[in-house]
């Protein structure tokens, strides 16, 4: 029991390390009470608005900042000190909570009279209210989503009013107080912004569906299913991780929340199987930051492009099937050939859970999720989709007793599901400053035509430049707000190339993503290994080689649309996931030096090659890329054979002296 308690303690020390959403105050007494009261308050309020209530799209976002605001204070600590107060918010939180009340109650008492009225004439008290509105977003930003955001954002918001005193192309006239006090905060295009509005409604739900899985059971089951399956093969332990960690991620988005609750059980599994715990703790890590490109949910940032691009949420999930399924292939068949090589075997059959039974006892759990899917493809929108799966995560559980939700599970579900999407609800409501702030100045045509002065016509360039501010921009940020300033500014750069706004924004989604695992600041990596007890550099420089699928082939599709399944037909598209799956084993083989046997320098970069050629769709380079991976394969049968009948054949010299 102490160890179980211990291991929780280390997760919990690991979040909070790494992931500023974790740094909670835990209240006891009355004043839990009532921050409980209000996680379920608000859970219920987005329920009903979303499935019920009729409500004009400004104010249901006021009304979502609001409970986000005062919940930030109350819950997030503005400093190490005052995460010490357990019985009571300090004086400062209770200034920040008024000053939300004021502001936003300000906006949603007068909002109509300022729309219909005055016609959109401020007088002004809104300035003042829409200063105060902004300050309360930035000291939440601080405390919930961390300094890199808050300072980016910070920035962004200052570039307003200093663009006179900047020289050259990236100087503007500059604009006043009220003109981006009203952009910022009474505008649709800042804080009230697209991204405020996807938290508002799809991202809670979807948040909320997530931790009504969870308290089902259904993490139990899948780490019971991943066992059964491949739990039992070479490497077990590490297949487990990809498996599990895949699954997970889809529900929960967070790439380091991921690390730490599903690399307690696998990292450990795995040193103990014979990895070496940088290899165990980078496989973890590029498993969990795999999760935010897989459907059907991938995290906040697929409905916010949905929404940027105007398509139905479909569209975003069936693109991103190919690219994930080769990201998972890629770790799944490094872990393979990595045990191969080392000489690693799998769990003893007597740990792993029975498949049948395990269905039997669990199976019930994956009708939400047929649920969800169904109607996502079917064209139901994201918002009764969300509801309706989250409904039937509770019916599903009443079917057996061992995963029955009662009325605690419900509402220990409505608490973690509004608690959960704190983090992402502030990170979308801040980055609307500097989705304004490009709006604004035409920020974004700036850098645009600067690259574009750099790259000239070359997409290749272009696309690497975008991919660099992607990864650095991503750099400790949530993935979400990564990808909303990176498709503002450098999506449209690609289109204007020729690229799909698809894959544009695809790309741009990609490497956001990524940056999890990308040193110098890989926070899914360094909270793996935090869990390992490895070397972070170490560990982030080996999540970037294993997880080298998930770099390139947003490349591939930015070229050939056809893997996002976006071609001339379903066929193209399904003939490209073969061959290109042929092609990234060939890239995992490349890397860990070991197809049938061990491989030699020179097959190895024949493999690399094969794989490059393959993943990228075509009759030609399918061809040359078939035909040298037969070639490798025939070298290494005839070199095992020679090698056995080498071994087999008795010395002479010894048969002699026997004789």
């Amino acid at each position: 029991m102490s160890q179980l308690i211990n291991q929780s303690h280390n997760e919990e020390e690991l979040l909070k390390k790494y992931d500023s959403e974790f740094r909670t105050r835990d209240y006891i007494g009355v004043t839990a009470k009532v921050v409980t009261g209000i996680l379920i308050i608000w859970s219920i309020f987005q329920l009903y608005t979303s499935s019920f209530g009729i409500l004009e799209a400004i104010k249901m976002r006021a009304w979502h900042l609001g409970f986000l605001l005062i919940l930030s204070f109350l819950i997030y600590p503005a400093s190490k000190k005052s995460s010490a107060s357990r019985r009571m918010p300090t004086i400062w939180d209770m200034v920040c909570i008024l000053l939300t009340i004021i502001s936003i109650g300000y906006l949603l008492l007068t909002y109509d009279t300022f729309a219909r009225e005055r016609f959109g004439i401020h007088v002004e008290m809104d300035y003042y209210m829409a200063a105060i509105g902004i300050l309360v977003a930035f000291e939440a930003s601080r405390r919930v989503v961390g300094n890199a955001l808050t300072i980016i954002c910070a920035g962004f918001l200052t570039y307003n009013f200093v663009g006179p005193y900047i020289p050259g192309a990236m100087g503007h006239v500059g604009f006043s107080f009220e003109r981006v006090t009203d952009i910022m905060f009474w505008g649709s295009q800042g804080i009230f912004g697209i991204a405020l509005g996807v938290s508002a409604t799809y991202i809670f739900l979807f948040v909320l569906f997530g931790a009504f899985l969870k308290n089902s059971g259904f993490t139990d089951f899948i780490n019971d299913v991943a066992l059964s399956i491949a739990g039992w093969t070479a490497g077990g332990p590490a297949k487990v991780a990809v498996i599990g960690s895949g699954f997970m991620g889809m529900v929960n988005g967070s790439a380091v929340a991921n690390v730490v609750t599903t690399g307690a059980v696998t990292i450990p599994l795995m040193k103990k199987t014979g990895y070496k715990p940088t290899f165990a703790a980078a496989v973890e890590a590029v498993a969990s930051t795999g999760g935010q490109f897989a459907p059907p949910i991938m995290g906040a940032a697929g409905f916010i492009m949905a929404e940027f691009l105007g398509v139905p949420y479909r569209t975003i999930m069936l693109a991103a099937i190919i690219p994930a399924l080769l990201y998972y292939v890629t770790i799944f068949m490094v872990v393979h050939f990595e045990a191969k090589r080392i000489g690693l075997t799998g769990i003893s059959k007597e740990n792993i859970p029975q498949m049948m039974k395990v269905l039997k006892e669990g199976g019930h759990l994956l009708i939400p999720l047929v649920v969800l899917i169904a109607l996502l493809s079917t064209g139901v929108t994201p918002l009764y989709a969300a509801v309706f799966a989250l409904v039937s995560t509770v019916m599903a559980s009443w079917l057996r007793k061992s995963t029955r939700m009662g009325l605690k599970s419900i509402v220990d579900s409505l608490v973690e599901g509004s608690k959960g999407a704190i983090a992402v609800g502030i990170a979308c409501a801040i980055v609307g400053i500097v989705v304004g702030t490009i709006s604004l100045t035409s920020l974004g045509l700036t850098l645009g035509n600067n690259i574009l002065a750099i790259a000239g016509d070359n997409l290749f360039l272009a696309a690497f430049l975008t991919m660099l501010i992607s990864i650095v921009l991503g750099m400790g940020i949530p993935a979400t707000a990564a990808y909303i300033i990176v498709a503002t500014i450098s999506a449209p750069l690609l289109v204007k190339l020729g690229v799909p706004p698809l894959a544009a924004h695809m790309f741009a989604f990609f490497y956001a993503g990524l940056s999890n695992i990308t040193p110098p600041v890989a926070l899914a990596a360094y909270a793996a290994a935090g869990l390992a007890n490895a070397s972070p550099n170490k560990v982030g420089l080996e999540a970037v080689r294993i997880g080298l699928t998930g770099f390139i082939l947003p490349f591939f599709f930015l070229y050939n649309p056809v893997l996002l399944f976006n071609g001339d037909s379903v066929g193209s598209s399904l003939i490209a996931l073969v061959t290109a799956t042929i092609g990234v084993v060939c890239i995992a083989a490349g890397l860990q030096g070991w197809l049938i046997t061990k491989t030699t320098l020179v097959q190895r970069i024949i493999l690399l090659a094969t794989g490059f050629l393959m993943v990228d769709p075509g009759l030609i380079t399918d061809t040359i890329g078939l035909i040298s991976l037969a070639l490798v394969v025939i070298w290494q049968k005839v070199s095992a054979a020679a090698a056995l009948k080498e071994n087999a054949s008795p010395d002479v010299s010894e048969t002699t002296s026997n004789i």
